[in-house]
């Protein structure tokens, strides 16, 4: 018998690295197609109910006021591969500015318009999570024609599970603000309104929820002023703000469903009057405007929660004190209010928070450094009355 002859060994060699290539490329390709199965793609219609809405939306939907938005969570920690807001023809032209906040990490500022908009996930890809969900928040920044209109939201995610993360209800905080007022309450003049405004500012620090419904230029006496056709002692009951009046295709008002502000506010903070005497309305009708105000809120919509009433911190000069307006005033209103039998009010002596370096020279509105400032010195009065921020909330 004819003996073979033996494989040299570089040819034993060669079969070896042939085989091992095939199997890497065969393992590779598997690896590949697992993870493209975790790769998770939610789609999620203005309709869906467990979409969050905050703030004041009408029927488009679409969002009115500053800081009106929507919330929403995934079941399982997700890497966001993409997330594009398909918004409608109602959005702002040229573009809305909005922010984002995934995990209820840093508030990222873009823009957006009609058609389908690409959130900037790059920034904020790093958060961690504080819960074993997937956060993410979305709102408007500005205070006047500043309409998102949502058609739908499209989600791209890469859980790391075999179970596909899904729509949950949105865990809402239980503490939840409304905040009424003017530009003072907007963050007007500051390079991203409301996302900078001192009230949302605190909002944060205490992991509520907010609705701020303020308009720059706006009486709370139902006068025209400063472009605004309504004062808040009216507007504060509509679902629309003022810019309404200026609008072709939305240019009429709707009352407000209150049913609609979930969670049901906690606390009330007010703080207008600026432009009532910038108006020369009268400091008597100013007062019995505020307490029939505060009348139909307390009796209509908050019967036990806290109202907290801020004083002027007045007009800030360059040398000398600041100027002052209604003196006296808001003392009269909670007093009036006292004797009534409402004692779940709270006078918030603003009195020398804001000097000329907290303020912009040419507007005399709080600057970004300002409104911190002001968000640091309610927080604190807010913590010495008994609130606290719901750091166990946020951990659970």
């Amino acid at each position: 018998m004819r003996r073979l002859p033996l494989p040299s060994v570089a040819s034993i060699l060669a079969i070896l690295v042939s085989a091992t290539t095939i199997v890497s490329a065969s393992f590779a390709e598997s690896i590949a197609g697992v993870t493209e199965d975790f790769v998770t793609k939610v789609h999620v219609p203005h309709t869906h109910p467990l979409l969050f809405y905050h703030g004041r939306w009408d029927d488009a939907p679409e969002t009115w006021w500053s800081a009106s938005g929507f919330a929403l969570a995934l079941s399982t920690p997700s890497t966001l591969k993409s997330i594009t807001l398909n918004l409608g023809q109602n959005t702002t032209f040229p573009l809305v500015a909005l922010g984002v906040s995934i995990n209820y990490g840093e508030w990222v500022p873009f823009n957006a318009s009609a058609g389908p908009n690409q959130v900037p996930l790059p920034f904020l890809l790093q958060t961690k999570n504080k819960r074993d969900i997937t956060t993410i928040r979305i709102l408007t920044q500005m205070y006047f024609s500043s309409q998102l209109h949502l058609e739908s939201i499209d989600i791209e995610v890469s859980s790391g599970s075999l179970l596909p993360p899904t729509l949950i209800p949105y865990p809402a905080s239980p503490l939840a603000f409304q905040f009424i007022g003017d530009s003072f309450s907007t963050g007007y003049t500051t390079p991203l309104g409301a996302l900078q405004a001192w009230d949302f500012i605190v909002a944060e620090k205490f992991k509520a929820e907010q609705s701020i419904v303020a308009q720059p230029g706006a009486a709370l006496v139902d006068i025209f002023s400063f472009g605004n056709a309504h004062g808040m002692s009216y507007q504060f009951f509509k679902t629309e703000d003022t810019s309404y009046y200026y609008l072709t295709v939305h240019n009429y008002t709707t009352p407000w469903n209150f049913r609609r502000d979930l969670p049901k506010r906690t606390h009330v903070v007010v703080h207008i009057g600026a432009n009532d005497a910038s108006q020369n309305v009268t400091q008597p009708l100013f007062v019995s405007t505020y307490i029939d105000f505060l009348t139909r809120i307390r009796k209509e919509l908050y019967p036990t929660q806290p109202f907290f009433l801020f004083t002027p911190w007045g007009w800030p000069q360059p040398s000398g004190p600041n100027a002052y307006y209604y003196d006296g005033a808001y003392q009269e209103v909670l007093d009036a209010r006292k004797s009534m039998g409402d004692d779940n009010l709270f006078l918030v002596n603003t009195t020398g928070w804001v000097g000329y370096e907290d303020v912009f020279p040419d507007s005399l509105h709080p600057s970004v450094e300002g409104h911190a400032k002001i968000a640091r010195l309610f927080s604190a009065w807010l913590e010495e009355w008994g609130l606290k921020p719901l750091e166990a909330w946020l951990a659970q």
